[in-house]
């Protein structure tokens, strides 16, 4: 679980790093290149830059998560047993619960 948490803290903090970053590189000319933008260009550029590297963090993350293992995480015992006993008490009492929940309503 804390690896869960950890990954996703560092993705967090990516996500609000990197593009204050891009921002900061621009406006301070620390990228080749940049000095001989005009100021438009330079806003352009670097708000681009600053959307592109969130996506690439969050499809990094995503990536990350699609390659943990599956069979790692188990459902706890107690909330499968106690989610099949309410299906079982709610499927056979009630014949037409559609209209009994309008007749709540």
């Amino acid at each position: 679980m804390a690896g869960v948490i950890s990954k996703f803290f560092i993705a967090s903090m990516l996500m609000w790093a990197a593009p204050i970053g891009i921002l900061y590189g621009f406006n301070h000319n620390l990228f080749p290149g940049s000095t001989n933008l005009s100021p438009e260009s330079m806003t352009l550029w670097s708000g681009i830059l600053a959307v592109i590297s969130v996506n690439v963090v969050i499809v990094v993350y995503i990536y990350a998560a699609m390659k943990e293992p599956s069979d790692k995480h188990e459902p706890d015992p107690k909330f499968l047993a106690d989610a099949k006993a309410s299906i079982k008490q709610s499927g056979g009492t009630d014949v037409d619960s559609s209209s009994d929940r309008a007749k709540q309503e």
